[in-house]
């Protein structure tokens, strides 16, 4: 089993980099929230998980143990491969993520490229417990301060009659750093109408 890879950043794809280790490149399938935190050209750190099928050998390569712990939980659900899983991945951040798993917001996730309803369900059920308490990344204490916020100014919109997809939606893309829920709220309903 690989666990981790340190080397040169060569090369960086859709869903995938090359990693040059000791003169040898690894190629790694890794999702975009990965990708967008590495530059071709740095020394990198990047866990791996290796994939061993009878036709197949492959490695996934995350840019933090969160990640990858995530990672080993989506695998874990029935019908969910580790391509599916780097897919999900790249869906959010990973608080995101884990908050919309644990409020078992299936149309959110369903809304995921490649991810449908039931398997969002399967999702939701056996993992709402294990990510309930997953632990926010190191020095994103500002998400975590901006999801509370999120959170109120979706409430707020469910009120005001918008689906809870919707009103997640709506309040995440439009919370920039420091936000308020009443800001969120009020770019939200701008926005909308």
């Amino acid at each position: 089993m690989i666990s981790f890879l340190m080397g040169v950043i060569e090369e960086k794809r859709e869903n995938v980099i090359v990693m040059n280790v000791n003169g040898v490149g690894y190629e790694l399938n890794v999702s975009s929230n990965t990708i967008s935190s590495i530059c071709v050209g740095d020394v990198t750190k990047v866990h791996t998980y290796m994939a061993v099928r009878e036709d197949d050998v492959s490695l996934y390569g995350f840019a933090s143990l969160e990640e990858r712990d995530l990672f080993y939980k989506l695998i874990s659900v029935n019908g969910v491969g580790p391509k599916m899983a780097v897919t999900i991945l790249s869906g959010m951040s990973i608080s995101s993520l884990s908050i919309a798993i644990a409020n078992k917001d299936i149309k959110l996730l369903s809304k995921i490229k490649g991810l449908g309803a039931k398997t969002a369900e399967r999702i939701c059920l056996e993992l709402k417990d294990k990510v309930s308490a997953f632990p926010i990344l190191a020095g994103e204490e500002p998400e975590n301060y901006i999801e509370d916020e999120v959170q109120m100014a979706t409430d707020t919109l469910i009120a005001l009659g918008i689906s809870k997809s919707e009103a997640y939606m709506l309040a995440r893309s439009n919370a920039g750093d420091n936000a308020k829920a009443e800001e969120i709220i009020a770019k939200s309903l701008r926005g909308r109408g």
